[in-house]
């Protein structure tokens, strides 16, 4: 299943995106009578992420069904973040040995460098991402996202997918001249407002044939400057589930930036994109905001 949430008059609602084409929950509770929360946030936090998963499958997947469906199509969309307010966005620091090695740091190798970022930094697709007055060097960084469906405390390595709506694509910007100042500048250099992009699609893990196989691209003014795949992570995506939830009661929403392969300095002008095989590819525009 693939979920997105799209802009209609000043609207955000939650969609579904079948055959390149986009429906809204809203269409779906018209048509079949359904009772779906119509906001990408109150699906998951009302415990209706596997209802509509399974609804999905049996019926929307069912070409007698799908005849009766208005759908738009994707290009003429407006596609906004999946949503606004989690109660948790974590960012998995030097999480690629490349990445460590552009700021001159060891890379952690016995537990993850995880930070926390306020969801004041959300933007969406095509958003501008704002390079702030206070940084003269400000990178951006494509990453994998894991998305949590359900609360959870202490869970397994082994079934950390119980607890996952799915995987969105991210960009992560850092005002790194700050954090070189000094480490303990990470959260400050971190949570300037548009610094954390993320959609346009929520896709659930029976749509990747294996995690750990995507490859995950930073690429600026559609040109690649870093490229890696999942399974070179220090630190997996079922290890950082599990560990996570061992520190702290995750929620459904929150949110784990399972870290960049290599921060690439941005400047005005420039357009931004997460690119990862299969998904959408995410992409924001760049201004400064001392020009």
């Amino acid at each position: 299943m693939r979920l997105a949430t799209i802009d209609i008059n000043s609207k955000e609602i939650a969609s579904l995106i079948i055959d390149d084409k986009v429906i809204t929950i809203e269409e779906i509770n018209n048509i079949f009578q359904t009772e779906f929360k119509t906001d990408t946030f109150e699906i998951l936090v009302n415990n209706q992420w596997d209802k509509l998963k399974t609804f999905y499958d049996e019926m929307l997947l069912n070409d007698s069904y799908k005849t009766k469906l208005s759908f738009i199509p994707i290009n003429a969309v407006k596609f906004a973040p999946l949503y606004r307010k989690p109660s948790k966005i974590f960012g998995i620091g030097l999480n690629y040995a490349d990445h460590a090695a552009d700021l001159a740091e060891k890379a952690p190798n016995t537990e993850p460098a995880s930070f926390f970022k306020p969801y004041t930094t959300i933007i969406g697709p095509n958003d501008f991402i704002n390079i702030p007055l206070q940084s003269n060097k400000t990178t951006a960084e494509a990453e994998l996202g894991i998305i949590f469906k359900k609360e959870c405390k202490d869970i397994d390595e082994n079934n950390w997918l119980d607890y996952i709506a799915g995987f969105t694509t991210i960009i992560d910007m850092t005002a790194e001249d700050i954090l070189r100042k000094n480490p303990r500048y990470l959260t400050r250099c971190k949570s300037f407002d548009t610094f954390f992009s993320f959609g346009p699609e929520l896709i659930t893990s029976d749509e990747i044939n294996d995690v750990l196989k995507l490859k995950v691209a930073t690429v600026i003014n559609n040109q690649i400057h870093a490229e890696n795949t999942v399974s070179n992570m220090t630190f997996k995506p079922d290890y950082l589930v599990s560990f996570h939830s061992k520190v702290m009661t995750m929620l459904p929403c929150d949110i784990i930036s399972t870290g960049t392969q290599r921060a690439v300095h941005i400047n005005d002008g420039d357009i931004v994109e997460c690119r990862i095989d299969g998904f959408t590819s995410l992409v924001n525009p760049v201004i400064d905001l001392k020009k």
